[in-house]
């Protein structure tokens, strides 16, 4: 029996090349994907859920999933070395961007925030979890892109203060509108990025990067260090100027902090 999910997104209309298996509820939409991606479902493949029952981010934190917010997986078989399909994280947060600009009423409060953050007025809208697996040549057999999208809910407390594309004024829409939005913007950048290289995703997100040129925290396993975010690197590496003087150091992996945001009086589930 096909349920009424799997009716909507067999209408929705997306890029050349995209497929959907549509869920009521999973585990977390990239466990699907990976297993998916495991029996050989094409590149393309998206794999989109009502809700998560275990939903996760980056390092393991857990992403509340509640019915109402986008949330989708997608299946990308780029066929390069780790570090460069790791840039996949950029192609999203530009897909992601273009999507809430193209929603909201004030597109120029969106802006990209190191590593794949994507923040609405210094709010966090989105998640972003890469996976893959290797293949016996040392590249990348396959890329599961996970993506969850506030679009009418966001947790009332963050490290850094979240938002939702409705709390910010974007019109009334369902997820399968969103998605169909967003799937256009990633075809898009996905398509860029394997023809052109890593040089234009990195010229547009440098041009909606948050904190660029100014004091950041970055928090690191064992240590925060504090800096000056000086530029992003040709591979997407963050490069820091430490504020004790120190030699401009490569930062692959961490937590960037600014100064907190305002409080905001909206109710989280608005």
């Amino acid at each position: 029996m096909t349920s009424s999910l799997e009716a909507e997104a067999a209408r929705l209309r997306l890029p050349p090349g995209f497929q959907i298996k549509a869920f009521d509820s999973v585990g977390s939409t990239n466990d699907e994907a990976k297993a998916l991606s495991r029996s050989g479902a094409p590149e393309g493949t998206i794999v989109w859920a009502r809700r998560q029952e275990s939903g996760r981010g980056r390092r393991g934190r857990a992403w509340t999933s509640p019915e109402g917010n986008l949330y989708s997986t997608t299946i990308l078989r780029p066929g390069l070395p780790p570090a460069e399909a790791a840039q996949v994280s950029f192609v999203a947060a530009l897909a992601i961007a273009e999507t809430a600009e193209s929603v909201l009423p004030d597109p120029g409060g969106v802006r990209c925030k190191w590593p794949n953050d994507v923040l609405v007025h210094d709010r966090k809208l989105s998640g972003i979890l890469l996976e893959s697996e290797p293949a016996p040549d040392g590249k990348v057999a396959w890329v599961v892109l996970g993506v969850g999208i506030n679009l009418r809910h966001f947790p009332p407390t963050a490290d850094y203060g979240a938002t939702s594309l409705i709390a910010e004024g974007a019109p009334p829409m369902g997820p399968g509108s969103l998605l169909e939005v967003y799937a256009g913007h990633l075809a898009a950048w996905y398509g860029r990025w394997r023809a052109h290289g890593f040089g234009p995703v990195r010229d547009a997100w440098m041009s909606r990067a948050k904190g660029l040129g100014g004091p950041i925290l970055i928090r690191l396993a064992d240590r925060t260090i504090p800096g000056t975010f000086a530029d992003l690197d040709s591979d997407g590496v963050l490069l820091l100027d430490p504020t004790d003087g120190g030699p401009r150091q490569r930062i692959a992996a961490g937590d960037v902090f600014f100064a907190p945001p305002p409080t905001d009086p909206r109710p989280s589930d608005s």
